[in-house]
């Protein structure tokens, strides 16, 4: 005798045979690894990070990590995180001493997954690092009135369809408790790529007064922290805080999640 459609209803929704046939599919086929695509084995690990993304953006986390790529984020000591902004200081600079936090160095991990954020889409991977990003700021106590990403080019934007900067600077945002101000910076000009260029002078000529500060914001006497996912030469932070002091922001701390730094700034923030 079979059951009835009735009875069936009754006993099983739909969202409940959504779910078991979701928890049969992941046996047959587990989850690979966003980063290199071995099987992922470390969901368990993550039970506060999904809570805390679902807090963020809703639904589910989408992040899989095996555990051989997790051991290889590698979160500099205390002490190696604070640099000067510009990694060749220049006479005359507008802005001396500019501070930049940089948590991550560009290698392992980390140094595998910017390259799949910004040319693989895996936005999932700027949450997560922003994240952590944000973690580490909240640990060294740090204040700012807004959290500033630096803006992508029009071009840049429409060709990658997002801003790897903003998605890591909206979580580093919330945790930290400051207000998140996604459209205060905006690119005056299209700009070469700067990875296209390893001479610091041609960097900097690059992206000379690219920014700006938007006309629907008022920055006067603010602390601003401007946030990006890599530097190198310090160029385009560097300019950014230009713009934000050229506009009245009081201080500026420029943040980048990783970089290849050595030499660190003996004063922090």
């Amino acid at each position: 005798m079979g059951i009835s459609r009735c009875r069936f209803h009754s006993t099983v929704v739909p969202g409940e045979i959504r779910e078991a046939l979701k928890g049969a599919v992941d046996l047959i086929l587990p989850y690979k690894c966003a980063v290199c695509g071995s099987v992922s084995d470390t969901e368990d690990r993550f039970g506060g990070y999904d809570e805390l993304y679902r807090s963020l953006y809703g639904g589910e986390s989408g992040l899989h990590i095996c555990g051989k790529c997790l051991s290889h984020i590698g979160l500099q000591d205390q002490t190696r995180r604070w640099f000067l902004c510009l990694s060749n200081p220049v006479e005359n600079d507008p802005c001396p001493g500019l501070a930049l936090y940089m948590p991550f160095p560009y290698q392992g991990t980390v140094g595998k997954c910017i390259p799949k954020i910004k040319f693989s889409k895996k936005t999932e991977l700027a949450r997560f690092f922003g994240c952590l990003l944000g973690s580490s700021l909240c640990g060294e106590d740090i204040k700012a009135d807004i959290v500033v990403p630096v803006p992508l080019s029009a071009e840049r934007l429409e060709e990658r369809g997002f801003n790897q900067a903003s998605e890591i600077a909206y979580p580093v945002a919330k945790l930290c408790g400051i207000p998140f101000v996604e459209d205060c910076l905006i690119r005056t000009r299209d700009t070469g790529r700067q990875t296209d260029m390893k001479d610091s002078f041609r960097r900097a000529d690059n992206i000379k007064d690219a920014f700006a500060v938007s006309d629907k914001w008022d920055v006067t006497g603010l602390t601003v922290m401007a946030v990006d996912d890599v530097s190198t030469t310090g160029a385009t932070l560097h300019e950014t805080a230009k713009a934000l002091y050229k506009a009245g922001a009081s201080k500026v701390l420029c943040v980048a999640l990783a970089g290849n730094r050595t030499v660190k700034n003996a004063e922090t923030f």
